[in-house]
């Protein structure tokens, strides 16, 4: 019995790769089937293979191409947003903020200080002022009584200043509390109906009183009182003779020394009528010590009305 396994086995691999066998029975051309199979079996799947291949690398390129971008990115995103990298950067917003917030502080600071140097100055400044101005003019009476006083024995003079004495009588003191409400009063009337004068007598006070503290209302009430009075009533007056008009006409003379510092002409006006007044008393009395007093009290009086006002604009403004 032919064996056909044997025969293909022994004449299979002596048959060229495309060798073609014929049928004796059907005489039609068909192809070895181990011939076809091994065909199929080696060259397409090596073309597969290095089709597979250059696709895989070329796969492998664009793996590695975006790997490089990525670390990149990768790179650069870390350092932005790496802890020690936002660390730094906060640090470093919160050390500007700091500093800046510092520098505000101590800007706050040297403004408050300043602040408080001015206020101090102002202060010692009004006070600085009142006593040098009083001193000045208690040098200034004194000096025109003695002359007057020498004028007046030589005879060169009629009248002598130190007629008017430092004598006080108890009736004195119903003259010195009339004046002090007499002044008082109109000046209160005046401030209400009087802007001009309102204004005035604000910028007055504003500039000597602002600064001080409630005792030193006291100084910069009874020195200036004490001192003018004794240079316009009791030096100058007593040149002119002891009557009213000698106190009239010192009286316009100290009203115009009011002027200046925010002072207009409606508080020269209030002033010579002061003036007048404190004169009339100085005739009537042949006393310094009553317009002395009266002045002082007024002058401290309306300081302390001008204090309570600023510190309550409600009252300052019915």
């Amino acid at each position: 019995m032919f064996n056909t396994t044997s025969t293909l086995m022994r004449f299979g691999s002596n048959f060229p790769p495309n060798h073609s066998l014929f049928s004796s029975s059907q005489g039609r051309k068909y192809s070895s089937p181990f011939t076809t199979r091994k065909r199929l079996l080696v060259y397409p799947c090596s073309w597969n293979q290095v089709q597979l291949k250059a696709f895989a690398s070329r796969k492998s390129e664009r793996k590695r191409s975006g790997d490089r971008k990525t670390t990149k990115e990768g790179t650069l995103t870390s350092k932005i947003l790496s802890p020690d990298g936002y660390k730094e950067s906060t640090d470093k917003d919160s050390n500007d903020g700091n500093s800046g917030r510092s520098a505000s502080v101590e800007l706050l600071n040297e403004n408050a200080d300043a602040a408080v140097q001015v206020a101090g100055s102002s202060r010692a400044a009004v006070l600085q002022a009142c006593i040098i101005t009083s001193v000045l003019l208690v040098a200034s009476g004194v000096a025109i009584r003695q002359a007057s006083h020498l004028a007046y024995a030589k005879g060169w003079a009629n009248f002598d200043s130190t007629e008017i004495a430092f004598g006080f009588e108890m009736w004195h003191i119903e003259l010195i509390v009339g004046l002090v409400i007499l002044i008082s009063t109109s000046r209160f009337i005046l401030l209400k109906i009087w802007p001009d004068f309102s204004e005035s007598s604000d910028a007055a006070n504003q500039q000597i009183l602002s600064s001080l503290q409630p005792l030193d209302y006291v100084v910069v009430a009874f020195l200036p009182g004490i001192s003018e009075e004794l240079l316009f009533r009791g030096g100058l007056m007593p040149l002119f003779g002891l009557n009213w008009i000698s106190a009239l006409g010192i009286g316009a003379l100290f009203g115009v020394l009011h002027l200046g510092g925010g002072r207009k002409l409606s508080y020269a006006v209030w002033a010579t009528f002061v003036g007048f007044a404190y004169g009339v008393a100085t005739v009537t009395s042949a006393s310094l010590v009553v317009p002395m007093a009266s002045h002082s009290l007024n002058n401290l009086v309306g300081g302390l009305l001008w204090r309570f006002a600023a510190s309550n604009p409600q009252e300052k403004q019915m």
